[in-house]
């Protein structure tokens, strides 16, 4: 379409109903915007890939100089040649007096040397012009494919490191729940049991059911639900677990194994079997909103920072939340307070 309404330009004389042109005027342009067509192209394909693009800028601007001079000259020549034409016919017109009347309207003045330099500008101008817009278009063109590249590389990236964080929770979970088990072995063997099969449910959730990609909420839950279970078996009553989660939640999409870690968490650091101890969890959800809070009390014993290096599943956790889910959470991860108690709190837009 460009070139279409550029080609109008330069084919405008068609358009005056009196004017009469003779065809090397015609031959004149066609020549000049093929040249200009080429040198758009030119510049596009060839020389800004393999001078501009790699660092030779200088041999770059002398090419398009050249480029420009030889459009220039090239007009000028044709220009001369449709001028020598027209001065010729003028002769014959003054040898011919009678013919006067017929002559070309087009015909040259004595003036014609100041337009012609004038036209010698005009001709670099548009010149010019034409490369400097195809360096623009293929600058852009090599900026946005580079940049849908660096997307492609950065999504290639976060699946990657989401993969080994993923990988690395859940042997940190499996590791500590069989901890768990050991101890029921030598209590309850039948308890241990029961345990081992819930365990191998959670496992085949983890190891099949996650490897899609994001999970519904309504399995997350389920999945920490069971986990809750699971840690019940070896606690006494010196232990309180309070659990808040209604049950209309609004199912959506979410990103496996962002909950578990959290309630993990607490079992690891906050009950202990002689002390009185407490957990509190509550997950609600406003609109598209997903508010998760887990309170649990500290044991002194168990009292290690959910940022230090033993708390492998919450920093990677708080990593997957800001490749998952930039701008969009809220982590509040508190000390322990005068009432001993630690509190994490996660706001997360699901929209």
């Amino acid at each position: 379409m460009v070139w279409a309404v550029f080609g109008l330009y330069f084919y405008r004389q068609l358009f005056i109903a009196d004017a009469d042109i003779p065809y090397q005027y015609w031959i004149k342009q066609t020549v000049t915007l093929s040249l200009l067509v080429t040198a758009f192209y030119f510049n596009s394909l060839v020389l800004v890939p393999r001078l501009l693009f790699k660092n030779h800028t200088v041999v770059y601007l002398l090419v398009i100089i050249a480029i420009v001079a030889a459009i220039a000259i090239m007009n000028r020549w044709m220009d001369d040649a449709f001028t020598a034409y027209q001065f010729s016919e003028a002769e014959f017109y003054k040898r011919n007096p009678a013919t006067e009347p017929f002559r070309h309207p087009r015909m040259p003045k004595r003036d014609v040397g100041y337009r012609f330099k004038l036209g010698d500008l005009f001709t670099v101008i548009i010149s010019g012009l034409v490369v400097g817009i195809s360096t623009v278009i293929t600058a852009l063109q090599k900026w946005q494919k580079d940049n849908q590249e660096r997307k492609e590389l950065e999504k290639d990236k976060v699946t990657t490191e989401l993969s080994f964080l993923k990988a690395q929770i859940n042997p940190h979970f499996f590791f500590n729940t069989l901890n768990n088990i050991y101890a029921l072995t030598e209590i309850d063997p039948k308890v241990a049991g029961e345990a081992i099969h819930k365990l191998s449910k959670m496992m085949r959730y983890l190891l099949y059911d996650t490897q899609q990609g994001d999970n519904m909420l309504s399995q997350e839950i389920a999945f920490v639900k069971n986990y809750i279970s699971l840690m019940k078996l070896r606690l006494t009553d010196v232990v309180k677990i309070n659990i808040d989660i209604p049950a209309n939640l609004q199912d959506m999409p979410l990103a496996p194994m962002i909950l578990l870690p959290f309630v993990e968490n607490a079992f690891k650091h906050g009950i202990s079997a002689t002390k009185q101890s407490h957990i509190n969890i509550n997950i609600f959800q406003k609109d598209k909103v997903l508010d998760v809070t887990v309170n649990n009390s500290v044991m002194k014993d168990n009292s290690t920072s959910l940022d230090t290096n033993t708390g492998i599943g919450l920093v990677n956790t708080r990593r997957r939340l800001d490749l998952l889910y930039p701008g969009k959470y809220k982590l509040d991860i508190s000390e322990p307070n005068a009432a001993s108690e630690y509190n994490v709190h996660l706001v997360l837009d699901l929209s």
